[in-house]
């Protein structure tokens, strides 16, 4: 893939984006670079949901453990971010705090799943350059590591982003370009002509708005505007709850992933705990006992950072699908529809390669990359592993 260019021959298609997080919003960007007309719609306040909240890690989680589709998908979309990056400095002269911090995978004898094989096998095959540490390495990497490691894997290249950072720099730059964000426009039904084709949005004040194409990037919501066309798109909330950590610069150095829990170092020395993965519908606000678990959890990973000072805990809601993969393209038998949701844990990762896609997929480009697994209306089974998690309070995201 390429970045897009600035497009100065318009030819005025008008495309409604229901749903602005970084999805919709870095999607509107490509496509008015495109040439088209677009509006994007937000029932509350744009990026302040999934996109907010996650931790800005520039690797999907266990990326062995899905098809290889969706790793060549993760792969285009990252390749894209060094243009991306430059084009926001460009636009919105804000730093989205893009940069190499690594990803280690501590190992210990008593884990609950072994992730080593199939780890080293995935980065020889899509060639990402990982490193096999012993117990005194992986110490000499992460100090603050349980002195029982036995061992890690390290993915030194891995980057990461600073989530609320790169969402305010999408939305200067669109603002820049002049690309509408409508704040508490909440789309209440999409419309169809006699036709059959998506001509419209109406809102929930009773307004219409026209379109020639309508994308549904609403993320945990999108699939309750689904529903009114009698389009099946199950995509539910998960919600994940993290903690924010202060110690000083350099206490951690890598991102560190582990089945329990993972920590994000952030430059200035805070350092992100995530996250817990509840399947409870829209059920807002953190509880003691969920931060008490990855409290616990990150004690046992990195004794190190029992001094931390705890600063402030969060949630969110990914839009979960059946088997964690999202749906991405035009649907079947509405013309004029789109859907660009569902991105589950890796809606970061993949928000480049998304908007370059779908945006040129509507402005009449078809995608240079297989996108059939991940089709509107593919067939769609539960996974254990990488789906929707059991109606209980499950270790990390």
């Amino acid at each position: 893939m390429t970045m897009i260019k600035k497009n100065k021959q318009s030819d005025g298609k008008r495309v409604v984006i229901v749903g602005g997080g970084i999805i919709g919003c870095l999607t509107a960007l490509y496509l008015h670079r495109l040439g088209a007309q677009v509006t994007i719609l937000e029932k509350g306040q744009a990026g302040q949901e999934a996109s907010w909240a996650g931790a800005g890690i520039l690797c999907p989680i266990h990326p062995w453990l899905y098809p290889d589709s969706f790793s060549h998908l993760v792969d285009a979309s990252l390749s894209l971010y060094p243009g991306m990056h430059e084009m926001l400095m460009e636009m919105s002269h804000t730093s989205i705090q893009w940069r190499k911090s690594g990803l280690l995978i501590p190992l210990f004898e008593d884990d609950r799943i072994e992730h080593r094989q199939q780890a080293l096998a995935w980065s020889k095959r899509f060639h990402w350059q990982v490193e096999e540490l012993d117990a005194a390495q992986c110490k000499a990497h992460e100090p603050c590591l349980n002195d029982q490691v036995a061992g890690g894997l390290l993915w030194p290249d891995v980057r990461q982003v600073r989530n609320p950072r790169l969402l305010q720099a999408v939305k200067q730059a669109l603002e820049t370009c002049g690309v509408m964000i409508r704040e508490q426009a909440e789309v209440v039904a999409v419309q169809q002509s006699s036709s059959g084709h998506i001509n419209a949005v109406s809102l929930a004040n009773g307004e219409r708005v026209e379109a020639d194409a309508v994308l549904l990037a609403a993320g945990s919501w999108s699939g309750e505007l689904a529903s009114q066309i009698d389009l099946t798109l199950p995509i539910q909330p998960v919600k994940g709850q993290i903690v924010l950590l202060k110690d000083q610069p350099g206490t951690v150095n890598h991102i560190i992933k582990h089945d329990d829990a993972y920590l994000v170092p952030r430059s200035d020395g805070h350092i992100l705990v995530g996250a817990s993965m509840e399947y409870v519908g829209f059920q807002r606000g953190t509880t003691d006992t969920v931060v008490e678990q990855l409290l616990d959890a990150t004690y046992k990973i990195a004794p190190g950072l029992k001094k931390a000072k705890i600063i402030q805990q969060w949630m969110g809601f990914r839009p979960g699908s059946p088997d964690g993969l999202p749906y991405l393209g035009p649907v079947d038998g509405h013309p004029g529809l789109w859907v660009a949701s569902g991105h589950y844990r890796n809606g970061v990762v993949l928000a480049p390669g998304t908007a370059d896609i779908i945006s040129r997929w509507i402005m009449g480009e078809k995608p240079k990359i297989d996108m059939s697994d991940f089709r509107i209306q593919r067939p769609c089974f539960q996974h254990d592993s990488l789906g929707f998690p059991a109606r209980q309070i499950m270790a990390a995201s």
